[in-house]
């Protein structure tokens, strides 16, 4: 049976509140398809069943449930392999000869699902730059979600996610076969501190990163909160550091103090006097 109009209004507040997403209208299967599982899952027969406890007995912990089952999570190795080049060539070598006397790197990798970007980007740091293991760098990958936090945080993958973008040289490299699962390296897995945000709440994310990848995400949300996030952004990164947005993103229009630094088949966004700099 088909939601309702109300149970998919209250469905579409909940998740705007709670996670900044826009469920637009016409999204009422999408809304069906994912909580009707989680509906199984504790006893209920449909998502009206579902609506309705909600509406009665708001737990935040089924709240919780409902959001992440609302947010899409995916994701691939090296997926849209331009961004990585960028960030091996061109990014991480500049940062390299800036920071040469203080010898510090801070990456964010926001909305990281179930870790195959952090994990690409840890990749590229550990396969090119050596000297970084000289350096002091910090590196935390977020999630809305608990549940896939925990799947990325073990670096455990089936043969179809390996397929998705990574070479059997950094299979064989950097992945250790575990039953019918790939387990990432325990070097790799340690650069890494994954932690739950919420990217309408308090982010515990130290100011001065010098990268921060939120790519795909900024599409799920209004224009007054990517105005919000985007201007909470430039308060961390330091002057001369960079944005990795998805493709279909953009700060245009949204916020007009960062700029577009363009590389080949790809681009990153700086606050304007720092792109000015590179130029």
């Amino acid at each position: 049976m088909a939601i309702a109009e109300n149970e998919f209004k209250y469905i579409q507040d909940l998740v705007l509140r709670r996670s900044g997403i826009v469920l637009n209208e016409g999204k009422e299967y999408l809304v069906e398809a994912r909580l009707l599982p989680l509906a199984k899952k504790r006893g209920l027969a449909t998502v009206a069943d579902l609506v309705a406890q909600l509406s009665k007995r708001p737990v935040p912990e089924l709240i919780d449930s409902v959001v992440h089952a609302m947010t899409t999570n995916e994701t691939s190795f090296f997926r849209d392999i331009h961004p990585f080049q960028a960030f091996k060539e061109k990014i991480i070598p500049d940062i390299l000869a800036r920071r040469s006397s203080q010898k510090r790197l801070s990456i964010w990798c926001a909305a990281s699902s179930t870790g195959q970007e952090p994990y690409t980007l840890a990749i590229l740091l550990r396969e090119h730059f050596p000297e970084l293991r000289n350096w002091n760098v910090t590196f935390v990958a977020s999630d809305l979600s608990l549940d896939v936090l925990n799947r990325a945080s073990q670096g455990r993958y089936s043969q179809l996610e390996i397929n998705r973008g990574l070479s059997a040289n950094l299979l064989v490299k950097y992945f250790k076969k575990q039953g019918l699962e790939w387990e990432i390296a325990p070097e790799i897995r340690q650069m890494i501190d994954f932690k739950q945000i919420n990217l309408l709440e308090t982010w515990p994310i130290a100011p001065l990163v010098d990268v921060v990848f939120i790519r795909n995400v900024l599409i799920y949300f209004n224009t007054d909160t990517k105005k919000q996030i985007l201007g909470r952004i430039r308060q961390l990164l330091r002057p001369d550091g960079y944005l990795f947005l998805g493709a279909a993103e953009t700060t245009l229009n949204i916020d007009e103090q960062f700029e577009r630094t363009a590389f080949d088949k790809s681009g990153s966004y700086q606050p304007r006097s720092a792109a000015r700099v590179a130029a």
